[in-house]
């Protein structure tokens, strides 16, 4: 197992990216760091930078003008990276997925790891995701 792999398990850096959310989801995110839920106990934070992160976080739909800058921020990542695809509208297009602005589902794009449904998730099924893409790592 390389060492990479080995070191994700013990802490992972996040880059948040919005696709053109209408900020429900961004909040919910905002939600898990507080000191209620707490997600940093798993060893996440986030980064401000693609270049530093293990795990992409992409919520909203991605809209046409997007997609472009969606393929860059991914390619940016240092591999192996993992795509989290949080909300209804990053998972599938919600109630946008037949609009002129949808520049098509995340999956399509770049291949997501793990699927947070939810219109906006709650932070408790974030974690869960979280702790399940932690399993899926070991």
């Amino acid at each position: 197992m390389s060492l990479k792999i080995k070191a994700l398990k013990k802490s992972l850096w996040v880059y948040h990216m919005s696709g053109g959310s209408c900020n429900n989801c961004d909040i919910e995110i905002l939600a898990c760091l507080d000191p209620r839920f707490d997600i940093e106990r798993f060893g996440m934070t986030l980064v401000g930078s693609p270049r530093h992160a293990d795990v992409l976080l992409c919520t909203g739909i991605i809209n046409k003008k997007c997609v472009e800058r969606v393929k860059e921020v991914y390619a940016q990542t240092a591999k192996p990276c993992v795509v989290v695809a949080i909300g209804a509208c990053s998972c599938s297009g919600g109630i946008f997925r037949d609009g002129y602005q949808m520049g098509g589902p995340l999956d399509k794009l770049i291949p997501v790891d793990i699927y947070i449904p939810g219109c906006p998730p709650k932070p408790e099924a974030m974690i869960a995701g979280i702790v399940k893409l932690l399993e899926k790592l070991k």
